[in-house]
């Protein structure tokens, strides 16, 4: 199971026995996600964190289908590919009467189909008698809720709870409720379709008589409903069948599709992986009132947090720019505006995590808004400019531009509280992350010999964001009549990269030092964090091409991808979770720096060694990670045991790689589509790209892979687009 510990002060979700389900079958819409076993079911086995959630508590915890007391056998279970339904097949054990076999197994086919909308589960069973005598069954569903806060899910220990209230039942509903420390009553209300001939204790009976190849169906309706200030009733009813929920489900699926750029290839396994990560970030993405936003990663990360919703969009640009501006738009709203120190908050400081669960809102824990990351500020002026530079969306900007000028001081000030010219960190809240970048784990900053660093740590890869948003924020400036302020961003921007190079650069271990510690000694570790230097394009051009070298050598490319920490460094563990093992959106990061100095050859092998990864998971699908041993002949990567899947930047990883090869940018502003150098991995043969957006115009592309190049036709346009290509 998962614990929720403190281990210096941080919260850290830890593994203290296995998973009841290894690969759930999940289900995410808006603030709702389930985990179901492979029958369709919810359950308490093992680790217990199967349920149906919404705004981080679970409301149901068992939900559980019986033929005469007996649990059907199972047949197959799917998410189908849009990710929007569950589809479960079972049929009937061997149904046994006082001594005598009444119904043999496999007569009874039974058909569930469920589906998330609107903080509701909705579900459609069906039975089909495949036999040739009419059987009688007692179908039995049992129902249980808990309103446990999905931090105690993990493992939480909590002193105090709120009240469970009396179960409700009516006809055709069961009505199960709970009043939070924080004030609020949360009920789950079970709506069956038609009413059960009976209701028991715990469960909900029903009688079938089944002729022979006759249908049977029952439908199951389970709504999440809080009451409280800041939940007012919706706007629009919740629909209360399940094929009217299943209409509009699909309906908003189509219409995220009908905005995106689309990409076919010669590789059936390769649109796989496509369109399972696209998908998948259909459905992390959650409609809020600033825009669409996508949540880090199910099951422990379903909502907003800046950093990964930052680094998605990022990743995806190119695909869908609409996710970008939601990003943007929710994390200007969002902005710290004054220095509260239990929130680690100061003025322009972009949120780390949001949450709405009990146990956040009564300060039980401390991200109910909670702003503990050095990251997420650079990383918003930067995605800022890069969203100017797709979309040419100056208005935009303009909107949110006094947000970036609040970021950027951020930086300058609070961010580097020693004017050393470094962005550093050290914790203010008692409870707050000890560590506060992208790998946030208590142990993953140390030095050489494995002391750990003592803070404030300046990090080698925020140093780079930094650069890169003073340069993308020039760029903004410009745009926007400050010359001035875009020629001082620029000269900032270039002191800090000539400072960068003299500070972090370590020759014995051919790369940038990991971190500088508070006494502003390097800490020399060969670690994933400097393969982010050239990404960011801080990185100068003789380091760049011994850090390439470096990142590729088998202490750090395991055959499978980069490791975190390269092995035989004084922490390295393959099983950690930022020590060792692999993270697709740190290698698709480090992928598009290796191709930005022209080691493109080297970001290809990259990808295809997550490609062959993607192969082995589940459903194609790129967990959040995986562990870092060596790639052996034969086996498969090795699964981390409570890693999210899926997880929004694994997922949009593919597409940062495959921009990455092409060497693809577009100036929308000025209406430019580039190549620079492209390159196809030999198991691509061509690549279809279709209503690509430049600013206002689209084009469809046929990409064709040559030896050492790819050829790019222009097979549709609408608008003026200029396509560049240079090799």
């Amino acid at each position: 199971m998962t614990e929720a510990i403190r281990i210096g002060n941080q919260w850290y979700v830890a593994a203290t026995s296995a998973r009841s389900e290894e690969s759930p079958q999940v289900l995410k819409s808006g603030d709702t996600f389930a985990l179901f076993d492979r029958f369709g079911d919810l359950h308490g086995w093992g680790a217990g964190d199967l349920g149906l959630y919404h705004e981080d508590t679970r409301f149901l915890c068992e939900l559980g289908l019986t033929l005469n007391g007996a649990r059907p056998m199972y047949l197959n279970s799917a998410v189908k590919e849009g990710n929007n339904l569950l589809i479960v097949e079972l049929m009937n054990p061997d149904v046994v009467v006082d001594g005598a076999l009444v119904v043999p197994k496999g007569e009874v086919h039974i058909f569930r189909a469920k589906l998330l909308w609107e903080g509701a589960c909705y579900e459609h069973l069906r039975f089909s008698h495949h036999g040739l005598e009419p059987v009688t069954l007692e179908v039995a569903l049992r129902f249980e809720a808990d309103f446990v806060d999905l931090f105690e899910v993990r493992g939480s220990a909590r002193t105090q709870h709120g009240e469970r209230l009396p179960v409700e039942t009516h006809h055709d509903e069961r009505v199960f409720g709970y009043r939070g420390r924080d004030g609020l009553e949360r009920r789950a209300r079970v709506r069956l379709g038609p009413a059960p001939h009976a209701w028991g204790e715990r469960e909900a009976r029903f009688a079938l008589h089944l002729t022979p190849h006759e249908h049977v169906h029952i439908y199951c309706t389970v709504a999440c409903e809080i009451d409280g200030p800041d939940h007012p009733p919706a706007s629009t009813p919740r629909p209360e069948r399940y094929d009217a929920a299943y209409k509009l489900n699909t309906l908003a699926r189509e219409q995220t599709q009908s905005v995106q750029c689309s990409l076919s290839s010669s590789n059936p396994l390769i649109n796989l992986w496509l369109d399972r990560s696209s998908s998948d970030l259909a459905m992390l993405t959650t409609a809020l009132p600033s825009g669409p936003y996508p949540y880090a990663g199910v099951p422990w990360y379903s909502t907003t947090f800046g950093r990964d919703g930052l680094l998605t969009a990022r990743e995806y640009l190119w695909i869908d720019p609409s996710i970008a501006r939601g990003v943007l738009a929710y994390l200007a709203a969002t902005q710290a505006t004054k220095e509260e120190p239990q929130r680690d908050a100061e003025p322009g400081k972009i949120l780390h995590e949001a949450r709405k669960c009990e146990m956040a809102r009564t300060g039980e824990v401390p991200f109910g808004r909670y702003y503990g990351t050095v990251d997420a500020t650079p990383l918003f002026v930067a995605l800022a400019g890069a969203y100017w530079r797709r979309t040419g969306d100056l208005e935009f900007i303009k909107g949110i531009w006094a947000n970036v000028l609040a970021a950027l001081n951020w930086i300058d000030h609070y961010g580097d509280c020693d004017g050393d010219g470094f962005v550093e960190y050290a914790k203010r809240s008692k409870h707050g992350l000890v560590q506060q970048g992208w790998k946030d784990s208590h142990d993953s900053i140390f030095h050489a010999d494995g002391r750990m660093a003592e803070p404030p740590i300046a990090l080698c890869e925020v140093q780079g964001y930094v650069y890169e948003a003073k340069l993308l924020a020039a760029d903004l400036a410009r745009a926007l009549a400050e010359p001035e302020r875009a020629l001082a961003l620029l000269k900032q921007a270039q002191a800090l990269r000539q400072q960068f190079q003299d500070r972090f650069w370590c020759e014995d271990i051919g790369s940038y030092a990991i971190a500088l510690d508070g006494s502003k000694q390097p800490c020399r570790v060969a670690a994933s964090n400097a393969g982010h230097a050239l990404w960011t394009g801080i990185a100068s051009p003789e380091h760049a091409a011994r850090l390439a070298q470096r990142l590729m050598e088998s202490d750090f490319f395991s055959g499978w991808g980069l490791r975190t920490v390269a092995a035989a460094q004084a922490r390295y563990n393959p099983m950690s979770y930022h020590n060792g093992s692999i993270w697709p959106h740190d290698n698709a990061l480090i992928a598009a720096g290796l191709a930005r100095y022209g080691f493109t050859e080297a970001a290809m092998q990259i990808f295809s060694g997550l490609f062959d990864a993607s192969l082995e998971f589940d459903q194609h699908r790129l967990p959040e990670l995986f562990c870092g041993f060596a790639r052996r002949a034969g086996e498969g990567p090795t699964l981390y045991p409570v890693a999210c899947s899926p997880q929004a930047w694994a997922a949009a990883a593919v597409f940062g790689m495959l921009q990455a090869c092409l060497g693809l940018e577009i100036d929308a502003p000025r209406g430019v589509l580039s190549f620079h150098a492209p390159r196809l991995p030999p198991y691509i043969d061509w690549l279809r790209v279709r209503e690509l957006r430049v600013g206002a115009s689209s084009v469809d592309l046929l990409l064709q892979r040559y030896h050492n190049n790819v050829g790019v036709e222009v097979t549709g346009r609408s608008g003026p687009v200029e396509v560049r290509v240079t090799i």
